[in-house]
């Protein structure tokens, strides 16, 4: 085993409760400037407009006031309301935005092994690289070593996005492991082309075919796969 190759998202952090906490706090904001509606009417909509315009959409604010009726904007600043909505949700990123306790150890357990440790990110290339830049992981991960989907131009679940990743690393598939949290996505591209592959379950979503996915282990934590890794692949990694 040469590398250890990460999902970012409910992997190395709690996306799901992070974005559940930012959307609530933004909601209060642009209320409490003006928005003459209940907290469940604008969450409502809210959520059909990320369900039609994906969680990557840069103007979620935008449209969700351009959908509120009338009569639940009147006499308010379209422009203050949206930025008290941005505002409220990238305070958010300051206060909360933070790795699991077991990340962080486990990176500088892994690198004092001499094991590499590897993003490989779905999404926009400025948003993936802040998430990684405010959780405090480049110290432990190389720049170099971040493959952003947008960046690359090849996205998940494509098995061509770990090909390159594996030739821009000089590795082969057999000398590496994948950890996710996303079986389609994590899963089952990386085991198809012969990567080692952990499903890590604490923050993933539950409505998932796991059996299908097949993959070589699956963990709670990274205690278990640092376990995985001393016991299986004889890796040198120390107890944290």
């Amino acid at each position: 085993m040469k590398a250890i190759l990460f999902d970012l998202d409910d992997t190395l952090f709690s996306t799901t409760e992070f974005a559940k906490k930012a959307r609530a706090n933004a909601i209060d904001a642009m209320i409490n400037v003006g928005i003459n509606a209940t907290y469940e009417e604008v969450a409502d909509e809210l959520r059909e407009v990320i369900r039609e315009f994906g969680s990557n959409y840069a103007a979620h604010f935008n449209k969700l006031l351009h959908r509120l009726p009338p009569h639940q904007q009147k006499d308010v600043n379209p422009a203050v309301v949206i930025a008290a909505g941005v505002c409220a949700y990238h305070d958010t990123k300051f206060e909360h935005l933070k790795a699991f306790d077991d990340v962080k150890p486990f990176l500088e357990a892994i690198r004092a092994a001499r094991l590499r440790p590897v993003v490989i990110t779905h999404g926009w290339t400025t948003k993936q690289a802040e998430k990684l830049v405010r959780l405090g992981l480049i110290p432990l991960i190389e720049p170099r070593d971040v493959f952003i989907t947008d960046q690359v131009g090849i996205a998940k679940p494509n098995p061509k996005l770990y090909q390159f990743v594996l030739r821009e690393l000089g590795l082969l598939p057999s000398e590496t492991i994948y950890v996710g949290d996303n079986a389609a996505h994590d899963i089952t591209p990386p085991r198809t082309i012969g990567m080692h592959t952990a499903w890590i379950k604490r923050a993933a979503k539950p409505d998932q075919d796991i059996e299908a996915a097949a993959p070589e282990f699956i963990v709670n934590d990274f205690r278990e796969l640092a376990a995985i890794l001393r016991d299986r692949f004889g890796c040198p990694i120390a107890e944290f």
